[in-house]
């Protein structure tokens, strides 16, 4: 549970369009939802110029790839009962100054790490940094702050084999774990190569203990695999040392009838966010075993629960902007991700 911190935030509101006005309010955000509210309009944003950062991926570059409209930038995620701080980048590295984040997931967390990257390097332009990349990770430091921010490939976060009967899934079987040791801020993601099917699967074969099996209910392997990375959090970290997050389902928009659009084949061509604070489309099965999980663990995991946030964003894909494939899963940097991080900022505020 977080601490209730009563933090003060000034707004600009355009008021018929031309008297400006300055609106000032305290909130307690222990008693706000942040994930409940809606997209509003706000020419502030985006908060950096996505050709100016040297992080980002070439299928999340949408500007570069060609997006001319720019009205997705402009969105501001505003929680129903409270104001979310500005973002600070420099404040950010300041407060935070010698610790380490470490994002560890699929595709989708190194979605949210880059665009981390970006806001911190937009906030520090002047400031010298390291940028290093592999395979599986990629390291950015600000010696300046003695601050690093990792992205850490993991998309099952449990073990996937290729052993003689083929590409096994070991559910209860975690081999990977001696890197997130030692990391002052660790924010997990899993969930969308779980639900791959066809073409798409990676695996053969799902193993609990001794035992293979070529067919089992998805999200049934999914809780099995994320209990067994929930009892290592509880047996390995120390809460006094170690914050914890978990990044929750991030939505995808293949089907119009979804968002009541039949007519829509995708999120190509999509210009705004759905209005409002409900999503017509059904919420995603791996909610309810997400919060399942985290509600019987004994130690403290703090969730970033952008569901339905994302939900309401049909219009922050690269679509076919992404170099390639039209991409309505992941999301455009700048745009829907700097969201993200703004929860993740105004969380580590609260604590």
């Amino acid at each position: 549970m977080f601490t209730k911190t009563r933090t003060k935030s000034c707004y600009l509101f355009l008021v018929f369009s031309t008297l400006l006005t300055v609106f000032c309010e305290e909130k307690d955000f222990g008693r706000c939802n942040l994930f409940e509210g809606s997209w509003i309009f706000d020419d502030y944003y985006p908060i950096y110029d996505s050709l100016l950062c040297p992080f980002i991926d070439q299928g999340l570059h949408c500007i570069r790839n060609g997006r001319s409209d720019k009205l997705y930038l402009k969105y501001r995620w505003q929680p129903t009962d409270c104001h979310l701080p500005r973002f600070n980048g420099e404040d950010f590295l300041k407060k935070f100054r010698g610790k380490n984040f470490m994002f560890v997931g699929d595709s989708l967390s190194n979605n949210q790490w880059q665009s981390l990257a970006c806001m911190l390097h937009a906030s520090v332009p002047n400031s010298t940094y390291t940028f290093v990349i592999t395979r599986n990770r990629s390291v950015l430091s600000f010696p300046e702050f003695e601050f690093t921010v990792t992205f850490l490939k993991d998309g099952f976060l449990v073990d996937l084999v290729v052993e003689e009967a083929g590409r096994v899934i070991k559910l209860d079987s975690l081999s990977r774990s001696e890197q997130w040791k030692g990391v002052d801020f660790l924010i997990f993601n899993s969930y969308h190569w779980w639900i791959h099917t066809g073409r798409l699967q990676t695996w053969d074969y799902f193993q609990v203990g001794d035992k293979l099996y070529k067919e089992m209910n998805h999200m049934e392997a999914y809780k099995i695999a994320l209990t067994t990375w929930a009892n290592w959090i509880d047996s390995s970290v120390d809460p006094a040392v170690t914050k914890v997050f978990f990044q929750g389902i991030s939505a995808v928009h293949y089907h119009g009838q979804d968002w009541n659009e039949p007519t829509a084949k995708d999120c190509s061509g999509q210009t705004k966010p759905i209005e409002g604070s409900t999503y017509p489309g059904e919420r995603y099965a791996g909610e309810a075993v997400v919060k399942s999980v985290l509600s019987n663990m004994t130690k403290p995991v703090n969730l970033l629960d952008i569901a339905l946030l994302t939900q309401l964003r049909k219009d922050g894909h690269p679509a076919r902007f992404a170099g390639g494939a039209t991409d309505c899963s992941h999301w455009c940097v700048a745009g829907v991700p700097d969201a993200w991080n703004e929860l993740l900022y105004a969380m580590l505020l609260q604590k």
